[in-house]
């Protein structure tokens, strides 16, 4: 399988220099994550938006090593929060947040992160959106959890990520799928060791079904985070399973994914959020975008060979 040795060559200096340095990179890149800037994103919220989508935007990068660098990423999603306020969107462009970029690995990073996310959770309620927390490898998540927890007592809307991977994810599910929950389920994106987590595609896949229904039945709000179409058909038949509304659930892709299959859904009534990333810091998130899905790493290195 060549997931995991892409995702070890996330976590690579020396790969990270070689494709930076490649020519092609980046217009392979923006296939991914469309802008650098708040500037640069606006034009693709609007775009967007106009044909009945919705976004969760998310500022790329992961690499925190100083406290003054978590402050700048919390001044980032700041300033995001800003340009979102004029366009007056509402819940249709929410954030999420990788708590590893409010300094979470740090030093008292937990306290850290959680002073820093607290501001642009507050923020992005004042203007009538929310947050997600994003779910990072399985080492961080009882400190993500215990943030959200947290942050609910005062914004009850923030919203959280678990994946299907992890053996623990079953029963975070049935902890979170309480009412006033919104929680996205993924797959996984991450090398996590036999020991927590499945490894084989069949696997993982039954363990997002089960996990999906828990949060179908539950009381709280599903984020079906995935592009796989025979699991975006399970979600609709435990929905009506479950008796949701269409508005009582939401479909998540990500940005230059199956973007015909991000506006047949919206067209069918349902509800789906485009992920969508901008940012300078985009290696590692670029490099799990490829071990995800083959198709993404056979779209990368036809690139480079058409350009070399």
């Amino acid at each position: 399988m060549l997931g995991p040795v892409i995702l070890a060559a996330s976590r690579s200096d020396r790969m990270r220099r070689l494709i930076s340095a490649a020519p092609v990179t980046k217009q392979v890149v923006d296939r991914f994550i469309p802008g650098e800037t708040v500037d640069e994103i606006v034009p693709i919220v609007q775009e967007l938006t106009s044909k009945g989508l919705e976004l969760t935007m998310d500022v790329v990068g992961e690499d925190i090593a100083t406290p003054e660098q978590a402050e700048a990423a919390r001044d980032a999603y700041l300033a995001l929060v800003d340009r979102l306020k004029t366009l007056e969107l509402g819940t249709r462009a929410e954030m999420s947040v990788k708590l590893s970029m409010f300094g979470q690995a740090l030093p008292g990073g937990h306290e850290l992160a959680l002073a820093n996310v607290r501001p642009v959770v507050e923020a992005a309620a004042a203007i009538g959106t929310t947050v997600t927390l994003d779910a990072e490898d399985h080492t961080t998540l009882d400190s993500m959890f215990a943030i959200h927890e947290e942050l609910r007592k005062d914004f009850p809307q923030t919203g959280c990520v678990i994946q299907a991977y992890l053996f623990r994810t079953e029963a975070d599910a049935r902890r979170l799928a309480a009412a006033g929950s919104r929680v996205r389920l993924v797959k996984g994106a991450y090398k996590e060791p036999a020991e927590v987590a499945h490894q084989q595609k069949h696997e993982i896949d039954k363990a997002y079904v089960r996990v999906l229904r828990i949060l179908m039945e539950g009381e709280g709000y599903p984020m079906v985070g995935s592009h796989d179409p025979r699991l975006i058909s399970i979600a609709q038949e435990l929905a009506r399973q479950a008796g949701r509304k269409p508005d009582e659930y939401e479909f998540q892709m990500l940005y230059g994914i199956r973007g015909d299959e991000h506006l047949r859904l919206a067209a069918e009534g349902h509800r789906m959020r485009v992920y969508t990333a901008y940012g300078t810091d985009w290696y590692g998130y670029f490099m799990r975008r490829l071990a995800e899905k083959p198709a993404n790493l056979r779209f990368f290195v036809r690139s480079m060979i058409s350009k070399g």
